[in-house]
């Protein structure tokens, strides 16, 4: 492979002359990613890396998929593009296909390309639906990027724009690493009830993430969404579920609110749903659903090229019974965690998650010494072609989403490489 790429020296050096300077990586030493296969990538040396991480919940299905390129390919050959102003085959196919796999009565999709996207025209069909203007969001949450979706967003490292909309409600989230689950839950509830009582006839939505992903894989407590669901009933507001890192079986089921036996009113989706290719979509009932109802479009959203790679995806999941694999294989992964858990309490805090959406949060000294520590486990699993990724809001959890098509022995080989990173950290505490 030598010769075929400028390698890694030049490409993080024209990285750091055109990019924005808000554009990082994880590593001291990146490796440059050029191919990839199912749970595999490779540098430009040929060096195979396993992928735990899957692009951020991504790549569900595996790197470069054939069953689902092929498709991609076939459509693109086909018809690449054309918008929503004409009448085309693939989109509207997904868009049946997704109310099979949707909770409860949603069955009205509206595409577009990105998370953000996605979350950005939930928030306006809630306004649109209830003549309201607030939002309610859960501290550390993340939500997106643009200017609405980054005021819902309770993590400080992504709320970047000094002119974001005030009216949003922060309520503290149902996880705090003092209390019990069900202690946490309930101040979150306080805070809620706190919230409705002072102003719920101007609220539209609360927007949260079923299990909160950058915000270090919290998963509250099982019957916390059923309670905030009753309390927004009472006040005819709306629950949006953030299902982007989450959907598409990542936590063992199809959408992660099936763990807590909640149908939102809208839910978002993207990442997992294009398998790499560009693709979202908001989702709601016909009577929300009928709110928007101007005339508007995404110029890019639900292409063919997108629709297409989309129902390969679908078919491949139930093909697979992705979620019930994650289920199992992340029950795998969470007791080797566990049992890390307590081989090194001086070093992992917690280990928390479910299906193939897990966190270990790292401890030392201080939060600073927590992050840096998270950093060098990052890069000694790096060396040893393990690729986690890092979230949280101190930046001190490993992350573990790999693609769903993880196998046994990816599992334990992960674990016996973490458990060698750990042992020779903590023999320098």
């Amino acid at each position: 492979m030598d010769g075929q790429f400028i390698g890694r020296e030049a490409v993080a050096a024209k990285r750091k002359q055109y990019f924005y300077p808000c554009t990082q990586h994880f590593y001291r030493d990146a490796p440059q990613l050029v191919r990839g296969s199912m749970q595999h990538v490779y540098d430009e040396n040929g060096k195979k890396y396993t992928d735990f991480f899957a692009g951020v919940s991504v790549v569900a299905c595996g790197h470069c998929n054939p069953a689902i390129t092929e498709r991609t390919i076939e459509q693109l050959r086909r018809l690449q593009h054309t918008t929503t102003v004409y009448l085309t085959e693939p989109s509207v196919l997904l868009a049946e296909r997704l109310e099979s796999v949707l909770p409860g009565n949603l069955r009205r999709t509206f595409f577009v390309n990105s998370g953000s996207e996605a979350n950005e025209g939930a928030l306006l069909l809630a306004r649109l639906h209830t003549g309201r203007k607030g939002f309610i969001a859960l501290e550390s949450g993340l939500h997106g990027r643009t200017n609405l979706t980054m005021s819902v967003t309770g993590l400080s490292m992504w709320r970047t724009d000094k002119y974001l909309d005030e009216d949003v409600a922060f309520i503290r989230r149902p996880f705090d690493p003092e209390l019990t689950l069900a202690e946490a839950s309930e101040i979150s509830l306080a805070d809620l009830k706190a919230v409705l009582a002072a102003k719920g006839d101007t609220i539209a939505a609360l927007i949260a993430e079923p299990i909160q992903g950058n915000g270090g894989m919290i998963m509250p407590e099982p019957g916390y969404f059923r309670a905030v669901k009753e309390l927004l009933e009472l006040h005819g507001i709306l629950l949006i579920a953030d299902e982007i890192q989450t959907g598409f079986g990542r936590t063992g089921a199809m959408f992660a609110m099936e763990h807590f036996g909640v149908v939102p009113d809208i839910v978002t989706m993207a990442k997992a749903l294009g398998n790499g290719v560009p693709v979202a979509a908001f989702a709601a009932g016909d009577e929300i659903a009928a709110s928007l109802n101007t005339p508007s479009a995404s110029t890019f959203g639900g292409n063919p090229v997108s629709a297409a790679t989309a129902l390969a995806v679908l078919d491949y999941i139930e093909a697979e019974r992705l979620p019930e694999r994650a289920a199992l294989l992340g029950a795998r992964l969470k007791a080797g965690l566990r049992e890390l858990q307590d081989r090194y309490p001086a070093l992992v805090a917690d280990v928390r998650g479910t299906g193939l959406m897990l966190g270990m949060e790292l401890r030392g000294a201080g939060s600073a010494e927590s992050a840096a520590l998270t950093d060098d486990v990052l890069e000694d699993l790096k060396n040893q072609a393990y690729l986690v990724g890092k979230n949280g809001v101190g930046r001190n959890v490993l992350a573990f989403q790999p693609p769903l098509v993880i196998m046994e022995e990816d599992i334990d080989g992960l674990l016996a490489a973490l458990d060698s990173t750990l042992a020779r950290l903590g023999a320098q505490v």
